[in-house]
């Protein structure tokens, strides 16, 4: 790969590529500084395309994002996915013909008159601070732009164009519909060539088509956008996840509460939900006195704390709670139930000493690695500081945010910061996580937080019969069994655990004289709580077989006369790949192993 220089890089900051004199190097790579600036280049590369493919184009921004970039534009003409081979060829043809990138700064009023007669650059110089205003500019196109950029198109050899999507003006659901393009690049062939191959692979893994094929869930226009629908099967495998959940709390010293769904404004208001979070929740007027859906389970949580006189030999306590709650997205955001309008988290809150935040913290940690490993995720951590838009003042910010460092430090573990992406009201622990893809998801959280005790002015007694004020942490693993089932979906291809598998066994007798003895093993299993579909329609044998295997099951058991009359099964474990013949008692000895293997 070419390890030439180009940018530089000085004080978390990336310098403008045309700066030598100071500063990192920054070389062509697949370094994340280096695909910053590769990307932004290609997003310019793009749009030059599409200015010589389509002349009356305007454009408004063209961001990098996680894995590529995008761009946003108005254009009379439609533009579909199969416009994009075409847009990329030109894009090609500008990379091969070497031109050079150069910035230029003028005057936010001089780029105001430049661009007069464009109203999305108008709209653009809107987000821009008063002074110089940077232009990049390639052949005869040119753009407002901060950079940095690579100094030729002739480092753009790695690049696709991946799907045509609708976008807002500036994401507000009010203004005109533009269009965007996404794409993505890298510095080699083969990096963009395992990034298409993943995304291939997504594709056939996407939780929205298997959540159909397998039956686990729906979404319906006449009851609105963002709110799922769980079918049987969908049902089933939350029910498991639950139940498996609930026992693993219970040993580890969680109470279970609940709190209502529907709180008085006033109470948001002392949260400061109400001033910081307003926008993301759904209000109501009840009895002429307004009232919030909760987007959060914490102020209820606060209230059973408060429901009882607490002294330091309480602590710390631990509630827990599979709490239903909604956040007001954009109908543009929404995407099966990676983001949804109503879900449901596998919360907790620990109200605790500030002397045991860190055992606390630790704690919670060694319940995330477990079950982390129990669905065969790795994942990584990081710690979100404090946001612009917080409650609290600074010193109790730092405290917090010390005590989450101290607790990863003590244990040698690796983590991340993330300056300014905290909660609104303490910094957080963010678990992120890494699927078989090698996709990073955001999961569970861990928050420190000294403001809301403050606000509701909680209390306990400690030994020296002295008022003082607990921390409370603000914990989820799962994040949100919807947004984790989308995730583990996709993760095992709809190939879930034994455990979990909302089908796990299916039952194929040849003919109707064999349906009694499948009935007796469907009983037997269930009350081993294993539920299980018997494939009894008057159909062939192999075609019965298939339609279980399209279901992705576990375990097929095929019952004849030899199995009837011997009390056996004819075994097809789809995990283990191969086939068996066993008697009943076995089979059952067998999924009682499989069930038991799930322990913490």
């Amino acid at each position: 790969m070419t390890k030439e220089i180009i940018g530089y890089f000085d004080k978390d900051k990336i310098i403008d590529t045309q700066s030598t004199n100071s500063g990192e190097a920054i070389y062509f790579d697949n370094s994340s500084k280096a695909l910053e600036i590769i990307r932004h280049s290609c997003a310019h590369l793009m749009a030059q395309a599409i200015k010589a493919l389509y002349p009356e184009v305007k454009f408004f921004v063209g961001p990098v994002i996680e894995d590529g970039f995008y761009y946003d534009f108005r254009v009379s003409s439609k533009i579909s996915e199969e416009d994009l081979a075409r847009i990329e060829k030109k894009m090609k043809e500008f990379a091969e013909a070497k031109l050079p990138i150069e910035k230029y700064q003028i005057q936010k009023s001089e780029a105001k008159a430049k661009f007069a007669n464009d109203d999305l650059k108008q709209e653009v110089l809107l987000r821009i601070p008063e002074g110089d205003v940077g232009i990049y500019r390639q052949g005869e196109f040119e753009d407002l732009c901060r950079g940095p950029h690579l100094p030729n198109t002739k480092f753009l050899k790695f690049f696709k164009l991946i799907r045509v999507a609708g976008a807002y003006l500036g994401g507000d659901e009010k203004r005109e519909m533009l269009t965007r393009i996404y794409g993505t690049a890298f510095a080699d062939k083969e990096s963009l060539k395992e990034y298409l191959h993943i995304l291939e692979e997504g594709k056939k893994r996407d939780h929205r088509k298997l959540g159909t094929e397998l039956k686990l869930f729906t979404f319906d226009d006449d009851i609105g956008g963002g709110l799922p629908i769980w079918l049987s099967n969908g049902a089933r495998l939350r029910s498991k996840l639950e139940q498996m959940l609930f026992k693993i709390h219970r040993l580890r010293g969680y109470e279970p509460v609940r709190g209502p769904e529907l709180l008085k404004a006033k109470a948001w208001q002392i949260s400061g939900h109400y001033e910081n979070y307003k926008e993301n929740m759904y209000f109501t007027q009840i009895d002429e006195q307004e009232y919030g859906i909760k987007p959060m389970n914490c102020v209820g949580h606060i209230k059973i704390y408060q429901s009882d006189i607490r002294s330091y030999r309480d602590l710390p306590l631990k509630f827990f709670e599979y709490g239903v709650v909604h956040r007001h997205e954009k109908s543009g955001v929404l995407h099966g139930l990676f983001r949804v309008r109503e879900f449901t988290q596998d919360d907790a809150h620990i109200f605790c000493m500030p002397s045991q935040i860190k055992e606390q913290v630790l704690e919670i940690l060694a319940f995330v690695d477990k079950l982390m490993k129990l669905f065969d995720f790795s994942y990584e951590m990081e710690i979100s500081t404090k946001p612009s838009k917080a409650i609290g003042d600074d010193e109790i910010w730092d405290t917090a945010t010390k005590a989450l460092k101290e607790a990863l430090d003590e244990q040698g573990l690796n983590y991340g910061i993330d300056e300014g992406g905290g909660a609104f009201y303490g910094p957080k622990i963010d678990i992120k996580i890494t699927d078989a893809l090698k996709r990073k998801w955001q999961c569970g959280t861990i928050q420190v937080d000294f403001n809301l005790p403050q606000r509701f002015e909680l209390e306990y007694t400690d030994s020296d019969n002295l008022k003082k004020q607990p921390v409370m942490l603000h914990r989820a693993i799962l994040g949100s069994f919807e947004r984790f089932i989308g995730i583990l979906t996709e993760h095992c291809g709809g190939e879930f655990p034994f455990f979990i598998a909302p089908v796990q066994v299916g039952i194929v007798p040849i003919n109707e004289k064999h349906l009694n003895y499948a009935k007796q093993i469907q009983k037997s299993l269930l009350e081993l709580n294993i539920d299980s579909e018997i494939y009894a329609k008057d159909e062939s044998l192999s075609k019965k077989i298939r339609n279980a295997e399209k279901q992705k099951l576990p375990m097929i058991l095929v019952l004849g006369d030899e199995e009837v009359a011997k009390k056996s099964v004819a075994l097809r474990d789809r995990r283990e790949k191969k086939q068996s013949n066993l008697s009943l008692d076995d089979f059952i000895a067998l999924v009682k192993e499989k069930i038991s293997e799930v322990h913490f």
